[in-house]
């Protein structure tokens, strides 16, 4: 009887040995992360720093982030031949910046009078724009997600009083994407710079106007020295997505569970982003009125028919660039009836009348 006890409990040792498999050690991968945004900047240069280490932390450092704000590894609009090359496995930035390359990438940042950041979300997951960039990126050898959003910008800082379409004739503006195109209808001259040389160029009169993001990001650039009248809203960007843009033979070499943690990241980070935007603007706006005597000004219906006459025309010669451009417009075309026809009557009405009755 000792023996078979002996012997028994020799199995169950064995059987407890074989169950409890050495753990596997998982390959890790270093990821090259540039930007088109200047380091610890308030709002995008954080959001991207806070994304790069996010992805550290969530993939347990399988997965190793080095980030380069603009300037530091490559110039801000280098950024996506540096990630399609392969010399980085990823940038975040602005897809509109690379509306010269295709047409389309401007719709995954901003089309103007397009899609806000409610529609534009709702758009990419689950109205086909996720798929429709995929098949933009595929061509360039990249893979994309949207990683943030900063809202409805406000439609810039001027030198002069914007009382006419006339107004714009002859206006050096910094405006890139889509709506460097409509003030380039209305006569104007837009020039696209990165965040980092706006404040310069605006100084030394290089250029007349700029727009950037809204009152949080905008105090912090002072663009409040060197122009009086801050213009709203923004026509050109209604909801403006950025992007985490990765190499796709990179991103291919992944395991679907560090993908799906990447992915992840970045859903959190465009949340987040968005709601730490909407929770500093207005304060940042009274900073600006009341210690900067910033005179706040709102477009008239002028000037805001005149911006949409030429957006249709931009809207219309960017379906005319190819079949992927045409059904790419379209479909924020289709967006912006179905899911701006809901908003309508849902968030923008309630928030009208609340503010009616409450006096906001």
């Amino acid at each position: 009887m000792e023996r078979r006890l002996f012997l028994k409990g020799a199995a169950l040792t064995g059987a407890a040995t074989t169950l409890a498999a050495p753990a596997i050690a998982q390959s890790r991968t270093d990821m090259v992360i540039v930007s088109t945004w200047p380091r610890d900047f308030p709002g995008l240069g954080t959001s991207a720093q806070r994304l790069a280490a996010r992805i550290t932390e969530l993939t347990e450092g399988r997965i190793t982030t080095q980030y380069f704000a603009a300037g530091e590894r490559v110039g801000a609009f280098d950024s996506f031949d540096e990630v399609a090359s392969g010399n980085a496995q990823a940038y975040i930035g602005a897809d509109y910046y690379w509306k010269g390359k295709h047409p389309g990438w401007a719709a995954f940042t901003a089309v103007p009078f397009g899609l806000t950041y409610t529609e534009i979300d709702a758009w990419i997951k689950f109205a086909g724009g996720q798929e429709l960039w995929d098949e933009l990126a595929g061509e360039f050898g990249l893979k994309n997600f949207a990683c943030g959003n900063t809202g409805v910008q406000m439609g810039g800082w001027f030198n002069k009083e914007i009382n006419s379409p006339d107004d714009i004739k002859g206006l050096k503006m910094r405006i890139p994407g889509l709506g460097g195109d409509v003030i380039a209808k209305l006569g104007g001259s837009p020039v696209s710079l990165p965040g980092g040389q706006i404040y310069e160029n605006l100084v030394s009169g290089a250029v007349d106007a700029t727009e950037w993001v809204g009152p949080w990001n905008d105090y912090f650039l002072k663009f409040y020295e060197a122009a009086k009248y801050y213009y709203w809203p923004g026509m050109h960007e209604p909801g403006s997505q950025l992007a985490l843009g990765m190499n796709a033979s990179w991103w291919g070499s992944l395991s679907k569970n560090d993908q799906n943690i990447l992915e992840a990241a970045c859903n959190e980070e465009n949340a987040r982003q968005m709601a730490e935007t909407n929770a500093n603007n207005g304060t940042y706006l009274t900073k600006l009125i009341k210690e900067n005597g910033v005179e706040l000004r709102e477009f008239n219906d002028d000037v805001y028919e005149a911006f949409g006459e030429a957006a249709t025309a931009v809207i219309e010669e960017a379906r005319e660039h190819s079949d992927l451009s045409k059904r790419i417009m379209d479909s924020v075309l289709a967006a912006r009836q179905d899911i701006g026809g809901w908003m309508a009557i849902s968030d923008a009405a309630y928030v009208q009348k609340r503010n009616a009755v409450i006096g906001i």
